[in-house]
């Protein structure tokens, strides 16, 4: 009996987050060991599912950047970056699309929909979600900078029901153009801040934002995470995923957290308790 009421507990415990989140947009960025472990893979499904069915309004950012570096490999095409960010070939570029579009976007999708959930995938190339200009082509190739979302369809895709799922890929404004291979977590930003996201998700491989003594900060504020890129308690990876939670609030998201996908039912831990995990980045 004791393990049935600590049930009721837990679920009383969400509630008033349930209720606080209901029929918000909460923007996901997924990425890092959440995608690659077959069960993080099954836990991360049921958590969007469990959101979806309670009312929130779950809007999936996918990366892939391991699966594009393996096959790649596979195929004996180089590949480099620069500055952390991959120079984007027309040959990288094809392979980059077939493997964020065409086989991760559809594996995340599949995945959703054998829990029980609805998901729609999409690149941002369908209904021009997503148009960007070269972020350096003579440096970097077709990997692009978003100037444009157009949120259209996915609030269609919202209002009738279904969970998006964003393959980070671009138009470009000129025809016969592969298109721009785009940072997922800028593309996150950009399309939480388009969307009107209530909040904004990030799944990594660390605690969250750590500082010089490994140790976890909870919560900091844009001019303390700021101050933490200056002096170098914030750098390599984390630069990105910082640059774009400051982004999503400087143009409306309330609240940015960067949260660590190798727990088990991380995002659940995060939205629905009082203690929360991971960094919790605000203005």
């Amino acid at each position: 009996m004791k393990n049935k009421i600590d049930v009721v507990k837990t679920l009383l415990d969400a509630l008033p987050y349930i209720k606080k989140f209901a029929n918000e947009k909460i923007v996901i960025k997924y990425g890092g060991s959440a995608q690659t472990s077959e069960v993080l893979k099954q836990q991360f499904a049921q958590d969007i599912v469990l959101l979806h069915t309670v009312g929130m309004k779950p809007i999936i950012v996918h990366g892939g950047g391991k699966s594009i570096t393996d096959l790649l490999s596979d195929l004996g095409v180089d590949t480099k970056f620069v500055e952390g960010q991959r120079v984007t070939t027309k040959e990288v570029m094809r392979i980059a699309e077939m493997v964020l579009s065409g086989e991760i976007n559809k594996d995340i999708v599949s995945l959703l929909n054998n829990q029980g959930g609805s998901a729609i995938g999409i690149s941002g190339k369908d209904a021009n979600l997503l148009e960007a200009i070269p972020k350096d082509f003579e440096n970097f190739g077709y990997t692009g900078v978003i100037q444009n979302v157009n949120p259209k369809v996915i609030n269609n895709i919202i209002d009738d029901g279904f969970v998006p799922v964003v393959a980070p890929i671009a138009s470009a404004p000129t025809i016969d153009h592969p298109g721009f291979n785009i940072n997922a977590d800028f593309a996150a930003s950009k399309i939480a801040i388009a969307l009107e996201a209530r909040k904004i998700l990030f799944l990594t491989d660390t605690e969250g934002v750590l500082d010089k003594d490994m140790k976890l900060l909870r919560n900091l504020d844009i001019q303390e995470t700021e101050a933490y890129k200056a002096d170098g308690t914030i750098g390599g990876g984390m630069v990105p995923k910082v640059d774009a939670c400051v982004e999503a609030l400087r143009g409306g998201v309330k609240k940015a957290h960067i949260i660590d996908g190798r727990l088990e039912h991380s995002i659940l831990l995060e939205i629905l308790t009082s203690a929360g995990i991971g960094t919790c980045i605000q203005l």
